[in-house]
């Protein structure tokens, strides 16, 4: 099947981009430097300009031309918690484990209204600092012995591995990080938070690669005092 013109044009324009040719807010082409350059017509042109500006590669501003968009597109970044304490020195405690069915939950899991989650509810601290409050919402039938000891569920991707030789962290997920003040009366206590003192929240959807469904919703919070991350972008 013969590839349109005006696809040509903007696979082309939009590996330039990509590539690096242009910055970001660099103003681009003029239409009548990009019917010279690929020898074709204005119409042709207009379309695959049209389709950039659709994808968020470019922007216009009227009265001024198309300019390559800020937000680029295309860009490999990567966002990493760093972990402020050793790993050696984290004790995780686990306050409940509870079956739920509140709406809103079932909604975040897709589960339907007669279905069933457990809560798991945990506290991590290094070196006696409680810095990390986790929910975690977990379906039903990931969870194969409710009535097992609390410390049954100190690491739920250790849980996941075991029971179904899910590794979680392979799986992929959605991830929101906000800053909460005041944040919920339990976390604050939990984390020896003062009333005026902010907390971060990471809402974060693991889902099943192969079948797509939620596998864990979390909610969790951590001391202002103790998160830090670090982006990086298109890093080979």
């Amino acid at each position: 099947m013969k590839v349109p013109k005006y696809q040509l044009v903007q696979n082309d324009l939009r590996q330039q981009i990509i590539s690096g040719k242009f910055e970001n807010g660099d103003k681009f082409y003029t239409e009548s430097e990009l019917t010279k350059l690929f020898n074709v017509s204005s119409i042709t042109v207009i379309r695959a300009v049209n389709e950039l500006v659709k994808d968020g590669y470019l922007v216009r501003q009227q009265g001024k031309g198309t300019f390559v968009s800020r937000s680029r597109k295309g860009r490999l970044v990567e966002f990493s918690d760093i972990e402020i304490f050793p790993m050696d020195k984290d004790k995780v405690t686990v306050l409940s484990c509870e079956k739920g069915n509140k709406p809103d939950i079932l909604e975040k899991l897709n589960l339907d209204k007669n279905e069933f989650y457990y809560k798991i509810v945990r506290v991590r601290a290094a070196e006696d600092t409680p810095y990390i409050f986790h929910n975690s919402y977990i379906p039903q039938r990931y969870i194969q012995n409710p009535d097992a000891p609390l410390e049954h569920y100190q690491s739920i991707y250790q849980r996941f591995k075991l029971d179904y030789n899910i590794h979680m962290s392979e799986e992929p997920f959605v991830e929101t990080n906000e800053i909460v003040s005041p944040c919920p009366k339990e976390v604050a206590t939990h984390l020896k938070l003062k009333a005026t003192e902010p907390a971060v929240l990471q809402n974060k959807t693991t889902t099943n690669s192969t079948s797509g469904e939620v596998m864990e919703y979390t909610e969790t919070y951590k001391h202002w005092k103790y998160y830090k991350f670090e982006i990086t972008a298109n890093h080979r």
